[in-house]
């Protein structure tokens, strides 16, 4: 019996899914996901991700059986598994979603295809968001966005299964096991499957978006105000698509006198555009992830990595309590809001002088909703090496004075900060010794001290960070070149107003002077609002 094969990727859903319709359409189907141990023996990969498929895969397969049908789950290579199939049950074609994601799936896809060529055999690959294969012209990409979300969402036809003989057990996803190796699955991370994507959807929708202007950036009202649709949104449990028409339609829907309500959505719907902008980065050059959008910077930071700084980061000793109870927050729950995630990354590439590429790995395996386009674009941007965006520095005690401004985030998440008290709590290295003596509290150096010394002066590491980044931006050779990177990647102004690839300093400096400096400024790039992907 001729039948297509539906190769489920990041897209574990059953509605809107352009795939699965498309093979549908045309006869018999098999629903397949392939484990990959490569690609969970990735430096990107940790253990609350496959936990999180499991989960998704686990409401996958039931859904499919509800209708007759199943997940057929196979272990091991892409190329292999797909042959393997072919010889025991030749199929007609192979179907999927377009994938935009790691070194590791991008070099997977290539050797798929050629496989595919070799068998004669037809792959269709179909957009799975507002991100287009083979751009030649950016100018066109904002126009192309709103057409597929405008797109009525993909309908299911009646399903019709195939079966397929199998020389190994049947494996559901129930029975996964994680392949060895993988670590780190926060305890208080969310959970997979489309049904809490759609309970996290409306729950946004109706009620939680009255928060989302002016809740999102701290990190005490950001888990409620925030979306937190970043995670299905990057496993698939949901359709950007379905997102997109559902927030306007309950914009439509409200009445006039709901302003704060109205005011949240609009925010949010500026924030979807820049999701697909991002994805684009990566889909146009793969390299972005492994080298300097602008290779003008290249020796900047690589030289220069210090294990002791990276071993402060990580560990959330690095003495800035902002930062270490951040870290700490996103070891527990897998989640961080935009603002605090620039901070981490600001704090990594300045004052601890760190390469982008390592910080990202580590990251990479701490956000549960990691998808690779963003991540690596918004490194590379918050790092100061696409050459094309503003210098970007997040002092972390102004942002702890800033959005948490009683101390209750820290000493949540820092319980020995508790017994500091208000004066000293965002800067402890400064408490004299008397009143550590009287906390019951030491600062120090050494790992046995309660809390510890920043690991370098803050102020002073950043001046030279700084000099050190603009002093590289100055040389005639890194201006000439960002030019051809303005052209391939950064966004179009269009009528919304939410398409810009520029982003306002975030320092201490009084607005009246951000607006001089920025009309003075070398770019001559005007300040925006700060946008990220607090989705």
């Amino acid at each position: 019996m001729t039948y297509r094969v539906v190769w489920f990727k990041r897209d574990l859903r059953l509605h809107d899914h352009a795939a699965l319709v498309h093979a549908a359409r045309q006869g018999p189907v098999l629903c397949l996901y392939i484990v990959e141990p490569q690609l969970w023996a990735q430096p990107d990969a940790a253990l609350q991700h496959f936990e999180f498929v499991r989960e998704s895969l686990v409401e996958l397969h039931a859904d499919l059986q509800a209708l007759g049908g199943a997940l057929h789950l196979r272990v091991g290579s892409a190329v292999q598994v797909l042959a393997e199939l072919h010889q025991q049950a030749p199929f007609a074609e192979l179907v999927s979603h377009m994938e935009t994601g790691n070194a590791f799936t991008y070099e997977r896809d290539l050797a798929v295809a050629a496989w595919c060529r070799s068998s004669d055999l037809s792959w269709t690959e179909l957009p799975h968001f507002g991100v287009v294969r083979r751009l030649k012209d950016r100018n066109t990409w904002q126009r192309r966005w709103e057409a597929h979300m405008a797109t009525p969402q993909t309908v299911l036809p009646a399903l019709h299964f195939v079966s397929t003989p199998s020389h190994t057990p049947h494996l559901t996803p129930a029975l996964l096991q994680a392949p060895a190796g993988l670590h780190h699955n926060p305890a208080q991370r969310q959970l997979g499957g489309r049904r809490l994507a759609m309970e996290t959807l409306h729950s946004f929708l109706n009620a939680r978006a009255l928060g989302y202007r002016g809740g999102i950036s701290s990190p005490l009202s950001a888990p409620d105000a925030c979306s937190r649709l970043s995670a299905y949104l990057a496993w698939g449990c949901i359709s950007l698509r379905e997102v997109v028409q559902a927030t306007r339609a309950a914009l439509d829907a409200l009445p006039p006198q709901a302003s704060r309500h109205r005011a949240g959505l609009v925010g949010f719907m500026s924030r979807l555009y820049w999701h697909c902008h991002f994805i684009q980065k990566l889909e146009s050059e793969p390299e972005i992830e492994w080298r300097n959008m602008h290779r003008g910077y290249d020796g900047l930071r690589e030289d220069g990595w210090n294990d002791a700084h990276f071993a402060a980061l990580t560990s959330g000793r690095t003495g800035w309590p902002m930062v270490d109870a951040c870290v700490v927050m996103l070891y527990a729950t897998g989640w961080l809001n935009f603002r605090m995630r620039a901070m981490l990354v600001s704090v990594a590439a300045y004052p601890l002088w760190l390469d982008w590429r390592p910080v990202g790995h580590w990251l990479a395996t701490q956000f549960l909703d990691y998808e690779p386009g963003i991540h690596w674009s918004q490194l590379q941007m918050q790092s100061g090496t696409t050459g094309i965006n503003t210098t970007r520095v997040y002092n972390p005690i102004k942002q702890a004075q800033d959005h948490d401004p009683k101390g209750i985030f820290v000493r949540r998440w820092l319980p020995h900060m508790r017994r500091v008290p208000d004066t000293w709590l965002f800067e402890p290295w400064l408490m004299p010794p008397e009143v550590q003596r009287h906390c019951g509290l030491t600062v120090g150096s050494g790992p046995e001290a309660d809390i510890p010394l920043p690991v370098v002066d803050l102020a002073e590491a950043t001046r030279q960070s700084k000099a050190a980044l603009h002093e590289r931006r100055a040389e005639p050779g890194v201006k000439a070149g960002k030019k051809a990177i303005v052209e391939k990647h950064a966004s179009r102004k269009h009528g919304n107003g939410a398409q810009r690839d520029v982003f306002t300093r975030d320092s201490d400096t009084p607005k009246a002077s951000r607006r001089k400096s920025a009309k003075s400024s070398s770019d001559n790039t005007p300040p925006s609002k700060q946008l990220g992907f607090d989705f």
